[in-house]
């Protein structure tokens, strides 16, 4: 099953000031690539987080490989930083939500690779350094091997597809997965998924329930 993954740093913390420090977090990365081989799709690294996408071949494999990326990564920025002892760097475990490998993964895979765009910090998505889109288009062949290949074919025109916006409602139904944790595809995969991953609490509305 697919996943999309995020962290924020805490009290949205600048965690990336300038490229050397985006750097350091891309060699931890492909560090943990080469201990966990966690299949990667797309990621985009912003000022004061991150995206991913991934599949993880075993249960564990996820939480194991965004555990030791984020410790290993908190442990060098503050070495870097020289304030260990501050206290936290993130705001505690990732936030992941399940995917449907259809056009909802597609759709997912799109908001990952044009968040530094819709965020304002490139003109064109291809063109920001720090994420699998200029990685994948522009990076040498060591550094496309981080990624993995999509379990769905790539639309031929997929560059255009990525620098035009999303609809308020598609951006809008991505942040309530980001936020719930709750899976994102059909109706059918939603419920099994949710069943399936003790995720059903996610699907309730939020608040006290209404009266009978």
């Amino acid at each position: 099953m697919c996943f999309h993954v995020l962290n924020r740093a805490v009290a949205r913390l600048t965690l990336f000031e300038k490229d050397e420090d985006y750097a350091a977090f891309e060699r931890v990365l492909a560090e943990a690539v080469a201990r966990e081989r966690l299949p990667i799709f797309a990621y985009a690294v912003m000022p004061n987080h991150w995206h991913f996408v991934v599949r993880p071949r075993t249960d564990s494999q996820s939480s194991d490989f965004f555990r030791w990326l984020t410790h290993t990564h908190t442990m060098r920025w503050h070495a870097h930083y020289h304030t260990e002892g501050t206290g936290h760097l993130y705001q505690g475990r990732f936030k992941t939500f399940p995917i449907e490998a259809d056009d909802h993964l597609l759709t997912v895979l799109r908001y990952v690779e044009r968040n530094p765009l819709r965020a304002g910090l490139c003109e064109r998505a291809e063109d920001w350094r720090y994420g699998s889109l200029w990685r994948r288009r522009h990076g040498t062949p060591e550094q496309q091997g981080l990624l993995s290949e999509w379990p769905i074919a790539r639309p031929r025109q997929w560059l255009a597809h990525v620098n035009r916006a999303q609809s308020e409602a598609e951006v809008a139904a991505l942040r309530n997965c980001v936020r719930k944790g709750a899976p994102y595809g059909s109706s059918g995969f939603v419920t099994q998924s949710a069943a399936r991953l003790q995720l059903e609490h996610t699907l309730r509305p939020r608040g006290r329930p209404r009266k009978e």
